[in-house]
């Protein structure tokens, strides 16, 4: 860069203490990183995917770092762009989900965040305001540089994955896929011949995925055929919708305890499903269902691994609102909501073999007055009886199970 003028001496070394902090942030400045980088109408698509948004929280690190680490070793010179493993990792997949360069402004809101920190950290660096001034023209035209040629480095890189993308299986299958899933005027039977897949049965649907950076991602191909096989067919149809996920579906109902034991050999993989349903319109409406559950166990920040949509469909209404569902959770259940896991287990087992203490001793294999004591200790925790209202206690309940128990 011709016209960057180096900072003068003193000024490079408080832009190197500045960046040595920046490279151990405060919890509370990621935090705000990325919440600015995922809210907002035009980061909907990316905030409720729970790869895009991981990637997205993973990049705002690598950026920070790679930042910092650059003034640590060379304070006030220019920053080149960061073409790391994470923010390549997100412009592929945000051009895998159909998604085009507008979605790199995210990187502008993470750039006035990342402008306030500094600027707070600068001023905690020295009182003297010919410094401070220094300090600020220098370090904020090098955020800003750094920025513009990331982006512009992503969005080359996304214009190259988007013609890889336009070529192979992969692309044709995908083609395919969005097509009938968007209710396109395509024959059944030209589709079922592209994709190698009838579409007259009963199908369910698949979203296979993993927010673990560091997951060895042959392991969702190999969850993909345990899908299958759990249906008892050989082979599935898999779309790459991205490098960390995979739509799939296969015909008729996976035997849930069967690819629960695969999923034990696949350690960060995690699979939500749809309903079952037949037809081209099931075919579409299972793939929505297993979207849906996948946002629900990501809005909840869920530890789960494996749900459908038929067992938290409730649960997926009632936390629309988060926070709402927080308040009700905790008005209904009280101090029964951070009680030990077997009294919650007798609560919800017990309502949901409708209130028959017998029926519920006996699937929670322990004795009924052992049960009966554990329903008595319930009613003491619980702000109403349990009798007093029962619904609304399994429905809370529910929630608390799949948001997980801090």
């Amino acid at each position: 860069m011709p016209l960057w003028k180096p900072p003068s001496p003193r000024v490079r070394d408080l832009i190197r203490q500045g960046a040595e902090i920046a490279l151990n942030p405060r919890p509370e400045w990621l935090d705000e990183l990325d919440a600015a980088t995922l809210s907002g109408q035009a980061q909907q698509p990316v905030a409720a995917d729970p790869v895009l948004a991981a990637g997205t929280r993973r990049t705002n690190r690598s950026n920070l770092l790679f930042w910092a680490a650059s003034n640590v070793r060379a304070p006030g010179e220019p920053v080149p762009a960061n073409e790391g493993d994470a923010p390549l990792a997100i412009a592929r997949d945000l051009v895998r989900r159909g998604l085009d360069e507008s979605a790199l402004d995210t990187y502008r809101v993470g750039q006035g965040v990342a402008v306030r920190v500094w600027t707070q950290i600068a001023c905690s660096l020295t009182d003297d305001t010919e410094e401070l001034s220094e300090l600020l023209d220098v370090s904020l035209r090098s955020i800003s540089a750094f920025v513009d040629d990331t982006v512009a480095a992503l969005a080359a890189r996304m214009h190259v994955e988007r013609g890889e993308l336009t070529r192979g299986t992969h692309a044709e299958r995908r083609e395919i896929v969005t097509l009938l899933l968007d209710g396109a005027p395509i024959t059944r039977q030209h589709a079922q011949t592209r994709l190698g897949y009838a579409l007259d049965p009963t199908h369910t649907a698949a979203v296979v995925w993993t927010d673990d950076p560091d997951a060895d991602l042959h392991q969702l191909d190999r969850a993909a055929d345990a899908l299958a096989t759990a249906a008892g067919q050989a082979v599935p149809l898999s779309v790459l919708a991205s490098a960390a996920t995979r739509w799939v579906w296969v015909h008729g109902h996976p035997h849930a305890d069967q690819l629960q034991a695969a999923l034990g050999r696949l350690s960060t993989v995690r699979i939500a499903l749809g309903s079952a349903a037949p037809g081209v319109d099931g075919f579409r409406r299972s793939h929505l269902d297993a979207l849906t559950t996948q946002q629900m166990l990501a809005r909840l920040s869920s530890t789960q691994r494996l749900a459908s949509y038929d067992e938290v469909e409730l649960v997926t209404l009632l936390t629309q609102d988060p926070e709402r569902a927080d308040r009700f959770v905790i008005r209904t259940l009280g101090d029964l909501a951070t009680a030990p896991a077997d009294i919650i287990e007798a609560v919800r087992v017990f309502v949901a073999e409708q209130c028959n203490a017998s029926r519920a001793a006996t699937r929670l294999f322990t004795h009924r007055n052992t049960l009966l004591r554990r329903l008595a200790r319930a009613d003491q925790l619980l702000p109403l009886p349990l009798s007093a209202h029962p619904l609304d206690v399994a429905a809370a309940l529910e929630v608390l199970r799949w948001r997980g128990r801090d």
